[in-house]
Formats: structure tokens, sequence, C-alpha cells
């Protein structure tokens, strides 16, 4: 039997409101140079300006004004198109937003520029680990067992993660432990028997894809992206560990006695058949049913066996 996705009930999520979209932006270095020239510009018309309204210059009174005015605006333009200058490292995007609207994600990464006027959130894109605490749970069997688990995410939607929910990072956190529970309490921690079902102990891979495909459905609203998770701590709880341990040491004893008879059998067998095909000897029902009880006894036993030797006939 092998766990698909569709083992479990997916969550009913609805529908995104939002979904990522590149935004407007063009390189940031032939803006800055921009910017530069312009702030060089702006002050010059401004130091123009002023000297003209000292005399130093034979200029007008409203022209001077005038220099003055379009200096400061000059100036002002320089330090709006400086404001639209974004730093991206790599793994990082940013997420525009104009007027409280979201207009898209920029993930190139370098200095780039994008509307000055917009709101620019920074959001992570590398690959994360998240590891859960060791949590009690009942397995499907109702034994008290100990699990915890590791998952291998990353944000695939900028603005899902933004939008989408309040916290992803809190999010995919308590998500990943209700799928661990959920998959802790729909599985025995160890089939015994004849029982076919998957377990937790003997089954793990089955049960990672299994779990890896439930935490990927239960993160989706946030535009999260599972790379694999894997269960790393599993045992009983304390109070019920020393017991199961009997158990399994039980389970092993009864399959290894069965090993071991049925090779005494089988040896048996071909020590009886050997010896007739030699005619080294010719027993009779009761002495091989003497024979086959002393050899299981010698085979069986888990102690030294001490053979007494006949001095007699085979009969006395």
């Amino acid at each position: 039997m092998t766990a698909t996705p569709e083992d479990f009930d997916r969550p009913l999520l609805p529908p995104p409101h939002v979904r990522e979209k590149p935004a407007f932006g063009v390189a940031g270095l032939p803006m800055a140079g921009a910017a530069l020239v312009l702030t060089l510009a702006g002050l010059a018309l401004v130091g123009f300006g002023i000297a003209g309204l000292a005399g130093d210059f034979a200029l007008g009174q409203g022209a001077a004004v005038t220099v003055l005015v379009l200096g400061g605006l000059t100036v002002v333009a320089a330090a709006a198109a400086a404001g639209g200058l974004t730093m991206i490292e790599p793994g990082e995007a940013r997420v525009i937003q104009f007027l409280g609207r979201y207009v898209g994600t920029v993930r190139l990464d370098g200095l780039r520029w994008v509307n000055p006027f917009t709101t620019r959130r920074r959001v992570s894109t590398r690959i994360r680990n998240h590891e859960t605490a060791v949590m009690k749970v009942n397995d499907a069997e109702g034994n008290p067992i100990e699990i915890a688990a590791v998952v291998v995410w990353y944000v695939n939607d900028t603005a899902r993660a933004m939008f989408e929910v309040d916290d992803f990072v809190a999010f995919v956190g308590i998500q990943t432990e209700t799928a661990v529970r959920h998959i802790a309490t729909t599985y025995p921690y160890d089939a015994h028997g004849e029982d076919q079902r998957l377990s937790l102990r003997e089954n793990a891979e089955e049960i990672t894809r299994t779990l890896s495909a439930e935490i990927a459905a239960r993160v989706q609203a946030a535009g999260v992206g599972v790379i694999e998770s894997r269960i790393t701590h599993l045992a009983y709880a304390p109070e019920i560990a020393g017991a199961m341990l009997r158990r399994q040491q039980a389970g092993a004893v009864v399959a290894a006695r069965q090993r071991i008879v049925e090779g005494a059998v089988g040896m048996v067998e071909l020590a009886l058949e050997r010896l007739a095909a030699r005619e080294v000897v010719e027993l009779d029902e009761e002495r091989k049913a003497a024979m086959v009880s002393n050899l299981l006894v010698v085979l069986c036993s888990d102690k030294e066996a001490h053979p007494v030797v006949n001095a007699g006939s085979l009969y006395h």
C-alpha cells in the first residue's frame, strides 16, 4: 500500500484575492546618475538665483526669483528620483504598493528604480527550514507517542504571502504542526501481525510523502511551496515505552523461535532421509519418533545440550 496525497482531507481554502505579478521598474544606475545630475543642476540654479537677488549678477528681481524657484524644483525632482532607488539582494524581493494597492513585485536583484511614491516591503525568497517541537499525540491505536518533523519551504508567491495571511512564517509553523498531528493520529506507530496498514515506523517514505503533500495543501494560501518534509523524532511516550519494548522483544523472540523450529525440522527430515538412503541403520516408527524428539530438543534448545552416551544396545 502506498500513501498518496488523496489520503487526507484537503482544507477548503478561499480563492486568493491577489497573485504575484511583475512590477514596473528600470535599471537603477542610470536613474542614480540622472538624480545626481539634477541635484547638481538644481543647486547651481539655486546658487545663481540667490546671487541674482543679492545683485551679484545683472538679473532682474523677477528673473532671479524664477531661477531660484526653478532650482528648488529641480532639487525636489532629483530627491524624488533618488527616492525611487531600491537595492535588492539575491534571494529577496520587494512587494510594491501604491496608495495601499498592490501593483507588483520586483525580484531582479541589484539596484532598481521604481515609482518613488510607492511603499516597498521586503520579502525573503530563500529556502528555509522549520522544525517542530517534540509533540505528544495518540496514534491511530490510541497509544501515546512523541513525534517531531522538519519541513523545507520557500515563498513562491510574494503577494499571497504578504496579503493573504497575517504572518506567513507563523502560519507555516502552525500548519506544519497541525499536519504532523493529523498524520500521527491517522497511522499506527507500528503494524502488528497480519495488519497491512501503513505504520509510522515501518513506512517512513510513504508517510513523509503524505506529510509533504498535506503541508503543501495547508500552506498554499500563504503562497508557500514545500520542497520536502521528514520526521525527525518518533518514539513511544515514556509512560508506555517499557511495555511496548517488552512487546517488541516478545515478538522478536517468537519470530526467532519460528525460524529455529523450521530449520530444525528441515535438518531432522534430511537426517532421516540420508540414514534411510545409505542404509546405515533401520529404525522402526518408535525409534524414529525418539530420534526426532532428541534432535529437536538439541536443535531448538536455547542452552547447550549435554548428550548421554548409551553403552548398551540400541534398544537398551
